[in-house]
Parts: C-alpha cells; sequence; structure tokens
C-alpha cells in the first residue's frame, strides 16, 4: 500500500461520501443496469454518472462486464459488508457505552428520590 494507494476500506468511505454515489448503489442494489439508466434520476450526463461509477469500480463496492455494447454495472456486496462489519464493530462500543450511560443515570435518579 502505497501513500497513492489508500486501503480498501478508506477507499470504500471516501466513494461512500458522495450522496450520488449512494445513490447508484442503492439503485444497484435492485439489480445490474447500464449507465444510460443509473443516470435518468441524475440531472447530469452519462460521462458524469461514468465518472462516479469509476470510483465506485477502484473501491470495489462495484464491478462491470460488457456485453456487447452494453456494459452494466452490479453491486459488489463483500465490499459493503467489509464497511458494515468495521461500522458494527463500533456501535457495539457505542451501545455499551449508552447502556452504562442509562445505568448511571438511572443510579442518580434513585439518589434523588
Amino acid at each position: 500500500m502505497t501513500p497513492q494507494t489508500p486501503d480498501p476500506l478508506s477507499a470504500a468511505f471516501a466513494a461512500l461520501a458522495d450522496p450520488t454515489r449512494r445513490a447508484i448503489l442503492a439503485r444497484l442494489s435492485q439489480g445490474e443496469t447500464s449507465v444510460t439508466e443509473l443516470s435518468k434520476p441524475f440531472a447530469m450526463s452519462g460521462p458524469a454518472v461514468t465518472k462516479h461509477l469509476k470510483v465506485l469500480e477502484r473501491a470495489g463496492l462495484i464491478s462491470r462486464s460488457q456485453h456487447a455494447q452494453w456494459r452494466p454495472a452490479r453491486l459488489e456486496p463483500a465490499r459493503l459488508k467489509a464497511v458494515a462489519q468495521w461500522l458494527d464493530d463500533y456501535r457495539l462500543l457505542w451501545e455499551q457505552s449508552f447502556d452504562r450511560l442509562d445505568d448511571y443515570l438511572a443510579e442518580l435518579q434513585k439518589k434523588e428520590v
């Protein structure tokens, strides 16, 4: 891993930082489709959508294949699973912290009575 090449998790988070790319992923969760179909809900050109797809592809979140003139994009759930796992680890920490805070607040309320 060189300074120019971020680790896979960083690349995924960078790709997910853009709302257009998140919307593209949401659409691809319904099945593979073309750039033309992906560009319909956005006020942007096909080449602009293609740039977003390249970012998602470099991050490993999607893959693209070619069938004659059709280049469908499809979601790659394995990389999303890695992102979800990383978040789940921290979610567990947050929940434990909130549980401790709830216990502490309950103790304070008992002392006030």
